[in-house]
Protein backbone atom coordinates (compact mmCIF):
# COMPACT_ATOMS: atom_id res chain seq x y z
CA UNK A 1 0.00 0.00 0.00
CA UNK A 2 2.68 2.39 0.89
CA UNK A 3 4.16 2.39 -2.83
CA UNK A 4 1.03 3.20 -3.96
CA UNK A 5 0.52 5.66 -2.13
CA UNK A 6 4.16 7.29 -2.72
CA UNK A 7 2.86 6.74 -6.87
CA UNK A 8 -0.48 8.91 -6.87
CA UNK A 9 2.05 11.27 -4.60
CA UNK A 10 4.52 11.24 -7.47
CA UNK A 11 1.79 11.57 -10.18
CA UNK A 12 0.21 14.34 -8.74
CA UNK A 13 3.58 15.84 -7.74
CA UNK A 14 4.28 15.51 -11.98
CA UNK A 15 0.32 16.75 -12.79
CA UNK A 16 0.96 19.75 -10.51
CA UNK A 17 4.71 20.61 -12.28
CA UNK A 18 3.25 20.69 -15.59
CA UNK A 19 -0.18 22.29 -15.15
CA UNK A 20 1.86 25.27 -13.62
CA UNK A 21 4.35 24.89 -16.63
CA UNK A 22 1.56 24.92 -19.40
CA UNK A 23 0.28 27.88 -17.42
CA UNK A 24 2.99 30.38 -16.99
CA UNK A 25 0.68 33.67 -17.44
CA UNK A 26 0.59 36.41 -14.79
CA UNK A 27 -2.77 36.92 -13.70
CA UNK A 28 -4.86 39.30 -11.19
CA UNK A 29 -7.40 38.07 -8.81
CA UNK A 30 -9.68 40.55 -7.41
CA UNK A 31 -10.69 39.00 -3.44
CA UNK A 32 -12.32 42.24 -2.99
CA UNK A 33 -10.46 43.65 0.05
CA UNK A 34 -7.12 42.66 -1.89
CA UNK A 35 -5.50 41.24 -4.85
CA UNK A 36 -3.01 38.48 -6.07
CA UNK A 37 -0.90 38.28 -9.05
CA UNK A 38 0.64 35.05 -9.30
CA UNK A 39 0.81 32.43 -12.20
CA UNK A 40 -2.25 31.02 -13.96
CA UNK A 41 -1.08 27.82 -12.91
CA UNK A 42 -0.25 28.92 -9.44
CA UNK A 43 -3.52 29.88 -9.04
CA UNK A 44 -5.70 27.17 -10.06
CA UNK A 45 -3.39 24.30 -7.80
CA UNK A 46 -4.41 27.02 -4.73
CA UNK A 47 -8.08 26.81 -5.74
CA UNK A 48 -7.94 23.17 -6.29
CA UNK A 49 -6.16 22.71 -3.03
CA UNK A 50 -8.71 25.15 -1.17
CA UNK A 51 -11.91 23.02 -2.83
CA UNK A 52 -10.21 19.66 -1.34
CA UNK A 53 -9.76 21.03 2.27
CA UNK A 54 -13.21 22.90 2.11
CA UNK A 55 -14.66 19.46 1.09
CA UNK A 56 -12.75 17.41 3.60
CA UNK A 57 -14.02 19.50 6.26
CA UNK A 58 -17.67 19.92 4.99
CA UNK A 59 -17.13 15.88 4.98
CA UNK A 60 -16.06 16.02 8.12
CA UNK A 61 -18.47 18.19 9.71
CA UNK A 62 -21.97 16.37 8.11
CA UNK A 63 -20.61 12.57 8.35
CA UNK A 64 -17.25 11.70 10.38
CA UNK A 65 -18.33 13.62 13.34
CA UNK A 66 -21.87 12.47 13.72
CA UNK A 67 -20.77 8.60 13.39
CA UNK A 68 -18.36 9.32 15.68
CA UNK A 69 -20.53 10.61 18.41
CA UNK A 70 -22.85 7.85 17.73
CA UNK A 71 -20.44 5.41 17.95
CA UNK A 72 -19.42 6.71 21.27
CA UNK A 73 -22.81 6.43 22.51
CA UNK A 74 -23.34 2.82 21.39
CA UNK A 75 -20.07 1.86 23.14
CA UNK A 76 -21.42 3.97 26.40
CA UNK A 77 -24.40 2.01 26.34
CA UNK A 78 -23.31 -1.52 25.33
CA UNK A 79 -20.03 -0.85 28.67
CA UNK A 80 -23.07 0.01 30.39
CA UNK A 81 -25.36 -2.69 29.45
CA UNK A 82 -21.91 -5.46 30.24
CA UNK A 83 -21.45 -3.84 33.82
CA UNK A 84 -25.06 -4.71 34.37
CA UNK A 85 -24.79 -8.09 33.42
CA UNK A 86 -21.62 -8.84 35.25
CA UNK A 87 -22.83 -10.83 38.71
CA UNK A 88 -20.81 -9.15 42.36
CA UNK A 89 -19.22 -11.24 44.02
CA UNK A 90 -21.41 -12.90 47.30
CA UNK A 91 -20.12 -11.46 50.14
CA UNK A 92 -18.37 -14.55 52.65
CA UNK A 93 -20.86 -15.57 55.29
CA UNK A 94 -20.12 -15.01 58.74
CA UNK A 95 -21.88 -18.39 59.85
CA UNK A 96 -20.26 -21.55 60.37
Amino acid sequence: MRPLRALAAFLFLIAGIVLGALNPTVVMVDLGLTHLRAGLGVILLCTLLMGVLLGGLAMTTSVVLPLRRELRRRRKTEHERDQADVPTPASPSLEP
